[in-house]
């Protein structure tokens, strides 16, 4: 008869009296065996689970910081749209106030009646807000919006300039300045025209980059 000791567990190992191993000590053997490769079996697959867990927990922590960046990122494209809104609505109002100061003061001006301060300092008052308009727009961009918006504000600073130089002349009904004056104002509304179309489109994709 042997001992055999295999991690605390001792097994008989005996043989009948003709050397042959008996039933019981057979069925005791197997069962040892089925037993310690069932642990070596569970020990391996713990290893391979962990290492499942572990690239499982990496892939949904990137998968949730993907999402954060993507909803970051959207959040913040949101923002510019916003501010450009705000920014192309305050440079319309302001070419607005503009145009209609223009077109109040030159009917009296065609008519010889001439410019008095108060008008003529409002005029210049509204040119003035348009240009500040205009350079705030430079915080958002795009640079073509921007190229566009410094269009408007030359175009109406010559027609103020052309309708200042007719009033300042005293000779309303000279033709060759009403005709730089029309010109002027004709190429204003192109501007704005322009603009507005394409501030639309900016607005409605607004991934474009500022400044």
């Amino acid at each position: 008869m042997t001992l055999a000791a295999s991690k605390g567990v001792v097994v008989v190992l005996g043989a009948g009296e003709d050397g042959v191993m008996s039933d019981a000590t057979g069925t005791v053997i197997a069962g040892v065996i089925a037993f310690a490769a069932a642990v070596i079996g569970a020990v391996i697959a713990g290893r391979y689970a962990k290492r499942g867990a572990e690239a499982g927990g990496r892939k949904a922590v990137e998968a949730a910081l993907t999402q954060v960046h993507g909803q970051a990122a959207a959040e913040h494209w949101q923002w510019v749209r916003s501010q450009r809104h705000q920014s192309f609505a305050a440079l319309l109002a302001a070419y607005a106030a503009l145009d209609e100061v223009l077109a109040r003061i030159e009917p009296g001006v065609r008519s010889g009646a001439g410019l008095d301060e108060p008008s003529g300092r409002e005029m210049q008052e509204r040119a003035l807000d348009l240009q500040t308009k205009t350079s705030q727009m430079a915080l958002w961009g795009p640079s073509e919006a921007m190229n566009l918006a410094y269009t408007i504000t030359d175009k109406s600073v010559i027609a103020m300039r052309a309708l200042l130089h007719i009033a300042r002349a005293g000779s309303p009904s000279v033709s060759a300045d009403w005709s730089n004056f029309e010109q002027a104002r004709g190429q204003m509304v192109q501007a704005h025209a322009a603009f507005l179309h394409r501030a639309g489109e900016i607005i409605r994709d607004p991934r474009q980059p500022v400044g």
